[in-house]
């Protein structure tokens, strides 16, 4: 069985990503990890799908996948987009660069001239509540500033696919997990705004099951390593005591793969 990565769909698709059967080893023989084994999933397009699981499950692993910066030992992975953007806990901005010219480095990588790039980063940089804030340094923001300026760049990144008639695709690996409870409350509401007017897949991963159901549509929980799908919950538009009911429901089933992981240590 060997893994491939297909090529893009023509622009009336089904899913933004399609992972059927995907494995992934480090090394070799029998010193081989396996992360994860025969993992299935599908991302709609413009769906917020959360994944949940233990820590070393395999969810960072499946996101560098997606995104092409590793390769599946066996398995494939299809997708709409060419261009899937990535946002990780740190915001990574380039610091000699202000927060305008940071978000339009993936337009200037794709080619866009500089009138429309600029013009494009400070609509970007307004969507996500920073329109005064594109002549600053990141030195110059605090943590969550950054983060939005992280996102107004990665959703930069998603712009050809839109233009070509195809889904954008973010995908965020706890990018909230450093900040304060304060500041990750108002950012998750921003990035729940800022998904509805852009109309994005997104891939998110997160240990936190309240943080999962206030964000997602889709919850899906891997098991302990290797990692696989082991369950999956519909929480868009959850409330009150239904959605009290579904984090207890999720958390004692994440709280059963935790335990069969430290057993199995």
């Amino acid at each position: 069985m060997t893994a491939t990565l297909e090529a893009p769909t023509p622009s009336h698709v089904d899913a933004a990503v399609t992972l059927s059967g995907v494995r992934k080893a480090f090394g070799h023989g029998p010193n081989a990890v396996l992360a994860l084994d025969g993992v299935d999933l599908t991302v709609a397009p413009g769906e917020f799908v959360c994944l949940l699981g233990a820590s070393g499950c395999g969810k960072s692993t499946l996101l560098n996948l997606v995104a092409g910066l590793d390769a599946p030992t066996s398995g494939s992975i299809a997708l709409t987009t060419s261009r899937p953007a990535v946002m990780f806990q740190e915001a990574a901005l380039m610091p000699w660069l202000t927060a305008v010219r940071n978000v339009e480095l993936p337009l200037r990588l794709a080619g866009l001239k500089r009138g429309a790039r600029r013009a494009k980063a400070n609509e970007l940089l307004s969507l996500v509540r920073l329109g005064e804030a594109g002549g600053k340094r990141p030195h110059e923001l605090s943590g969550g500033m950054r983060q939005r300026v992280a996102l107004a760049r990665a959703l930069a990144s998603t712009l050809g696919s839109a233009e070509e008639g195809t889904p954008g695709l973010l995908l965020m690996d706890e990018p909230f997990a450093a900040l304060d409870a304060i500041t990750r409350d108002v950012l998750q509401a921003e990035l729940v705004r800022v998904w509805r007017e852009t109309d994005t897949a997104i891939v998110f991963v997160t240990h936190d099951v309240r943080e999962a159901v206030r964000l997602g549509q889709r919850v899906v929980l891997l098991s302990s390593r290797p990692g696989r799908v082991v369950r999956e919950w519909g929480v868009d538009g959850l409330a009150g005591a239904d959605e009290t009911e579904t984090i207890e429901e999720i958390t004692a089933h994440l709280r059963e793969v935790i335990s069969g992981h430290a057993a199995a240590s």
